[in-house]
């Protein structure tokens, strides 16, 4: 790599609430970076009651208080509060898988000035993990509805492709250029790296819904992003009934965000074609049952893994939160409440 590269300063962006579980393990595979520029961490914290902020401080982190407590409003707050050029939105429960890292991540974007943001190409699969862990690193994303809408943006083993949305991709040393023209996979978190001066442009919020950038300037004009060939991991930290409670969070923010608040209408709203005609796939297959079975022996073919096992079940808990979440908002529009929250 050229020594006489300039990097930028990377403002580290990590919304947290109740994260000890997983904090020390993201922030202790930030220590290692063998990065040459400036990073400065930002910890924007919803009201932890934990070891979080404990942790936060310890690691030289500047800790602000998110008072709407979610991860986009906090993100929202972090890109305000950012100095460095560079926005890396890192969660609190993803680990960086080298020292070099941030340096791969950040290399496209210093090499290519077309490149406006850059994010690792899959989630790592670890055998030490915990199953859960494991089976969404297996199938690269952490709804199983994406699957079915294609627009999903990490490995995935069933598809043997980062997404199946169709676009244009040049292969370049350790990364993939691509260009994003109309629909786009779900780009923008887990390790999601962008110019602030891409952000500095986007409509002031109180919220910043990684999806929504991307979407919001392939509107005005195509726009390239690189795909790293890194992977990063993402700690699934709890059980089965904290996976019902995330999907139940997932959804009934998206439907209050979407339709209730903001009346969004995107590619990513269930009038896009695109989504609708996915989630038909997904309702379809939980019905018949057999897709679900096929689709799990499949992915057992190609990594023999128990956590396989998981996949109709999770696709099961995901129908029936979406449906059950769906009807209840017709009566009551809200958010998910965050009371008593752990990461």
């Amino acid at each position: 790599m050229n020594i006489q590269m300039k990097w930028p300063v990377i403002s580290i962006v990590m919304a947290t609430l109740n994260s000890s579980r997983t904090i020390k393990k993201s922030l202790d595979s930030l220590k290692i970076q063998k990065y040459k520029g400036k990073i400065e961490l930002l910890i924007l914290d919803g009201g932890s009651s934990d070891d979080t902020l404990k942790v936060a401080r310890q690691n030289g982190a500047k800790v602000y208080f998110n008072k709407l407590k979610t991860a986009e409003a906090a993100k929202a707050l972090g890109v305000k509060k950012a100095t460095g050029s560079i926005i890396a939105l890192i969660d609190s429960d993803n680990v960086l898988t080298s020292n070099l890292w941030l340096e791969k991540l950040v290399k496209p974007l210093v090499e290519d000035s077309t490149i406006i943001a850059s994010e690792p190409i899959y989630f790592e699969y670890r055998e030490i993990d915990h199953w859960l862990t494991r089976y969404f690193a297996l199938i690269g994303m952490g709804d199983p509805v994406n699957l079915f809408i294609g627009n999903y943006d990490k490995y995935n083993y069933l598809s043997k492709s980062w997404t199946n949305v169709d676009l244009q991709q040049e292969e370049k040393r350790g990364y993939i250029k691509v260009k994003l023209v109309n629909r786009i996979p779900t780009i923008g978190a887990n390790g999601f790296l962008i110019r602030k001066s891409v952000l500095d442009n986007y409509p002031a919020s109180d919220y910043l819904f990684d999806v929504d950038v991307l979407e919001y300037l392939v509107k005005k004009n195509s726009i390239f992003v690189a795909k790293v060939n890194q992977g990063v991991v993402h700690l699934f930290s709890g059980d089965v009934s904290t996976f019902i409670r995330k999907q139940r969070r997932r959804i009934r923010d998206y439907l209050y965000h979407y339709y209730y608040k903001n009346s969004k209408k995107t590619e990513n709203s269930l009038e896009s074609p695109f989504i609708f005609w996915g989630i038909v796939k997904f309702v379809a297959s939980c019905i018949l049952v057999l897709p679900l079975v096929y689709q799990t022996l499949i992915g057992y073919s190609r990594k023999k893994d128990i956590a396989w096992l998981f996949h109709p079940i999770a696709c099961y808990i995901t129908f029936f939160s979406y449906t059950y979440e769906t009807i209840r908002f017709i009566f009551i529009k809200e958010e998910f409440s965050r009371e008593g929250w752990k990461q």
